[in-house]
């Protein structure tokens, strides 16, 4: 007597891949929804955290001519007007590949992420702990309308430029974060915090497409994975360094610590987290539809026609 092979396993392994799926994305944008406030306390509600942050915005003293127009037209170029830009792209392409989905997520964590930036921004209150009576900062506008811009262009694009965009897009938005604390309009700290926000609205909205839509998903290409890898570990070892040393430094000698010494230590703990944040991003857009799934593909199903079936009869 033949035994039938029970498909509960299979139905079970297909449900626990479904749910991890789902929670991926959910668990990103809550970590990184409470990276924010445990960010505010550190660098805003305490005097050290100030006095760090706000040494490394003095801390640039850059006088290269070329450097200095780079950075000034880079920063002139993030606006209102490309955020409007991008949602219309979004639109348009989404309707071109018949993915109105990723349209409307896109939409959803550009509008999200800015509003929520300048509303945190607007209503945090910034104790004057280290002396320089400047405004609340927190977080920057700037960095995150860049990386929502280009957040919103790797989610539309098709998976096979989504590796190409999203190192463009990293170069792109860390030197935008990397200019606005060099031009002192921001501390490093609102520089993560936007990434934050941006990366929890995007997660939030992969996570209402992923649960409106079945998708597949796949590993984020190489192109993308190992240079963002490489770039984030060798950044993260320099930035950790050099803030260790500036913050004892604060504590026991002021001024052993040279301001341009820890506006580069700044810069590198700002390029190791956006380098984890697209990767990250990298990851999650790495998606498509279950019903886009190639045929051959499928268990069972016949192999293209002029190809060679392993294992069949002559």
């Amino acid at each position: 007597m033949t035994v039938l092979a029970s498909p509960q396993p299979a139905t079970a392994a297909r449900a626990s891949g479904s749910s991890r799926h789902l929670l991926a994305p959910l668990g990103i944008a809550v970590l990184a929804t409470l990276a924010v406030p445990a960010l505010y306390q550190v660098a805003v509600r305490s005097t050290l955290g100030q006095q760090v942050d706000t040494l490394v915005m003095r801390g640039a003293d850059v006088h290269h001519a070329r450097v200095v127009g780079v950075l000034e037209r880079t920063l002139n170029g993030t606006s209102l007007a490309s955020l409007v830009l991008v949602c219309l792209f979004a639109a348009v392409f989404g309707v071109v590949r018949r993915r109105l989905d990723l349209a409307l997520g896109a939409a959803v964590l550009v509008i999200g992420a800015n509003l929520t930036t300048q509303l945190l921004k607007t209503q945090l209150p910034r104790p004057d702990l280290d002396g320089s009576g400047m405004a609340n900062s927190f977080p920057s506008g700037h960095t995150t309308a860049a990386a929502s811009v280009a957040f919103a262009v790797i989610l539309v694009l098709p998976q096979a430029l989504r590796g190409t965009v999203a190192l463009a897009g990293f170069a792109y938005v860390t030197i935008i974060a990397v200019a606005t604390v060099w031009a002192e309009w921001h501390r490093p700290s609102d520089t993560v915090a936007a990434l934050m926000v941006t990366l929890a609205w995007g997660a939030f909205a992969v996570f209402v497409i992923r649960l409106l839509k079945p998708m597949d998903t796949q590993p984020a290409s190489r192109v993308v994975r190992l240079p963002l890898l490489a770039v984030g570990a060798v950044t993260a070892a320099a930035g950790l360094f050099g803030l260790a040393s500036v913050v004892l430094s604060e504590r026991a000698m002021p001024d052993l610590v040279s301001g341009r010494f820890a506006f580069l230590a700044g810069s590198a703990a700002i390029t190791a987290v956006a380098a984890g944040v697209f990767l990250l991003w990298a990851r999650l857009a790495a998606a498509y539809p279950a019903s886009e799934v190639s045929v051959s593909k499928k268990p069972g199903a016949p192999a293209p026609a002029g190809r060679r079936v392993k294992g069949g009869t002559k």
